[in-house]
């Protein structure tokens, strides 16, 4: 459902100390919305999260600026609640995140009713010009938040920004270069989430192949991972948004090593053609690719690999198209995603090459990439059938047994990732259980439970 479709008259008027909290865009920008939450929390503030009525003093947008549709999506979500500022149903509307730190000025002078505007990484002076609610505001450390997620699951974004300048990028010119997270707080963040309850840390970043270089030159991902594995209650750690180039080969030891992290990485690897990858500055050929994906599955056996490819890039004719058809074929990933190029203003691509490539070729190839992906998905998944998993319950009713339960396996990631769903469940929300696999389809699978009691599970996959 639209974050905007319920935003009715006949809401009731807003409420004073209240204040909602919408996030779009990716889970990077979730964090930053949970960290929000929290301040304002601390300073007496009654909080929501992606409310389907927003009803507050004050409504603050945590926009995504990074394509076109999003950005769309950003804007008019925020006319649509000026309006309801207008008749009265919400107090005052702000702005933040990607899309505000990337066009403040334009959107300033085109969106004048915009109460206050911030960017991506000023949000904290929006707190500091609230006035206290409470006798005695707490001082919550940076790193704190109020999850927006199931409380057994948890974003840990451990940097920001990106130091690649890939041709079609905007993260760079948003974001600014890339900036890591000391370890120790990292670390602290962790046992704290862990303490609460949360068993499943999923590792973001615009790019995990850097963290820590910006510190001292070196990759600390391998270091930082292998640390988190040691905290008690950590039951899955799983790593997303690495780049190919300069990957840190010593994170695959300690995932082949480390029960708790889990075999599944997501690297995005965008093309396998050369001229394409020359053209998209990806610092890697196809040569590279391939020998970086051969060395990953033969260090970590049984790894699941998500990646996402671009069609249309420039440079991209049929021969280059063939030539990705025949690497997904090949490669036979696990998880895929794809998407078409759309020319982003300020980046080297949009000043240097022609985006030459129509629109309903652009179309035609994601169809037939994501065609061929879902047949390579349902083959895999049925090979499947007859296995033994360990499977985190997401959703269940015990008191309702005709009803399968939804759960997720270690390959797969919330919101992007396949489900399992598993008849004869007893296990609660936030619990691991055994799993008999007995059914495919190309993007989710069925099973049964196999013990009769939840807590004999383990928490390790």
């Amino acid at each position: 459902m639209s974050k905007t479709e319920n935003i009715s008259p006949d809401t009731p008027a807003w409420e004073p100390g209240r204040i909602d909290v919408i996030s779009m865009g990716c889970s990077k920008n979730l964090v930053d919305s949970e960290r929000l939450l929290r301040r304002l929390q601390a300073k007496g503030y009654h909080t929501s999260h992606d409310t389907e009525v927003p009803a507050g003093e004050w409504v603050m947008v945590n926009t995504c600026g990074f394509i076109g549709d999003a950005k769309e999506e950003s804007i008019n979500l925020i006319l649509e609640l000026l309006q309801a500022k207008e008749e009265g149903r919400i107090g005052h509307v702000a702005v933040m995140g990607c899309l505000s730190e990337r066009y403040l000025a334009e959107l300033k002078e085109e969106i004048g009713e915009v109460d206050r505007w911030y960017g991506k990484f000023d949000w904290n002076a929006f707190i500091e010009q609230l006035p206290d609610r409470t006798c005695t505001p707490e001082s919550p450390k940076i790193w704190e938040r109020n999850l927006t997620t199931p409380q057994w699951s948890a974003y840990l974004k451990i940097s920001e920004g990106c130091n690649r300048f890939c041709a079609f990028c905007a993260i760079p010119i948003i974001t600014g270069r890339h900036t890591s997270r000391p370890i120790d707080e990292i670390l602290e963040e962790t046992a704290r989430l862990a303490q609460s309850g949360v068993r499943e840390f999923n590792v973001i970043a615009q790019d995990l192949s850097s963290y820590g270089k910006d510190l001292d030159g070196k990759s600390h991902l391998a270091e930082l991972i292998d640390r988190m594995a040691d905290i008690p209650g950590v039951s899955w750690i799983r790593l997303h948004y690495a780049y190919p180039a300069d990957f840190p080969m010593d994170i695959l030891d300690v995932m082949a090593r480390r029960e708790n992290v889990c075999n599944y990485l997501d690297i995005a690897l965008q093309h396998i053609s050369d001229p394409v990858l020359k053209n998209m500055r990806r610092h890697i050929d196809k040569e590279g690719t391939l020998r970086l994906l051969d060395e990953i599955r033969r260090r970590v056996p049984g790894i699941r690999i998500r990646t996402t490819l671009m069609v249309g890039f420039p440079g991209e004719g049929e021969e280059e198209f063939g030539e990705l058809l025949d690497f997904v074929r090949s490669q036979r990933f696990d998880r895929m995603g794809a998407f078409a190029y759309c020319e982003e203003e300020g980046t080297w691509g949009a000043q240097h090459l022609e985006d030459s490539v129509p629109d309903e070729i652009k179309q035609r190839r994601i169809d037939t990439l994501m065609e061929l992906q879902e047949e390579i998905a349902l083959d895999l998944n049925t090979s499947l059938i007859g296995q033994r998993v360990k499977v985190l319950i997401e959703e269940n009713d015990p008191a309702d047994p005709d009803t399968p339960a939804r759960g997720r396996t270690q390959w797969d990631s919330p919101e992007v990732d396949p489900e399992i769903y598993v008849s004869n469940c007893r296990a609660l929300p936030g619990e691991f259980i055994d799993v008999e696999i007995t059914g495919a389809a190309p993007f989710d699978l069925e099973g049964v439970a196999l013990q009769s009691n939840p807590s004999d599970a383990q928490e390790n996959p």
